[in-house]
């Protein structure tokens, strides 16, 4: 992995480590506080690390459905969260690490995943694209 590819798979790791570290100290503080906001952040941080070893994996075989189906919930997660965090605030009290599209974290949880995808699109391995059925050209041939 080189490039575009490498540098997901570091910014995958590098929101690993944050929601991560961020859940852990939410949930051993505070858990009673905002039990909902805390696990979510533990859910997404549960979704960066599979994710970040998905992509680093993908070559392999069922490591890159894992990495669809991984970026593709965050996607999920980060537009409903973000979504109900701006128009129900008392749902979270407290930010996750989704909260307003991700906007402690500079949106970054909002523009990866995008990002993800269109590499996964772009880098789909071979053992993938030999499964795909032909498309006829529509020529009769």
């Amino acid at each position: 992995m080189r490039g575009v590819g490498r540098v997901l798979v570091i910014v995958y790791a590098v929101m690993a480590l944050g929601a991560t570290g961020r859940s852990f100290v939410q949930i051993v503080r505070a858990f009673g506080d905002a039990p909902l906001a805390y696990t979510l952040s533990a859910v997404s941080a549960v979704v960066y690390i599979v994710a970040t070893l998905a992509l680093i994996l993908s070559g392999r075989p069922g490591w890159y459905r894992a990495a669809w189906i991984a970026i593709v919930f965050e996607l999920l997660g980060v537009l409903v969260v973000g979504t109900l965090s701006l128009v129900d605030p008392g749902l979270f009290p407290h930010d996750t690490v989704w909260s307003q599209y991700g906007l402690g974290y500079v949106l970054i949880p909002l523009f990866l995943p995008m990002v993800g995808l269109w590499w996964l699109v772009r880098h789909r391995p071979a053992a993938v694209e030999a499964s795909r059925p032909a498309v006829r050209n529509g020529s009769g041939a």
